[in-house]
């Protein structure tokens, strides 16, 4: 798996409203209306609408 990077603000809202906690999420792809992302600790793969 490619490794995440750090969500951008806007990123960081939409995951912040669908999933809580935006600092434990990093980005690991960034498609139309969808954001692949991964935990920090768990390394849990999770696509959430953008």
């Amino acid at each position: 798996m490619k490794n995440g990077k750090t969500p951008t603000l806007r990123q960081k809202k939409a995951i912040a409203w669908a999933k809580g906690d935006a600092a434990k999420w990093l980005v690991v792809k960034a498609c139309d209306g969808q954001l692949h992302i991964v935990h920090r600790d768990t390394g849990k793969v999770d696509t959430i609408p953008a």
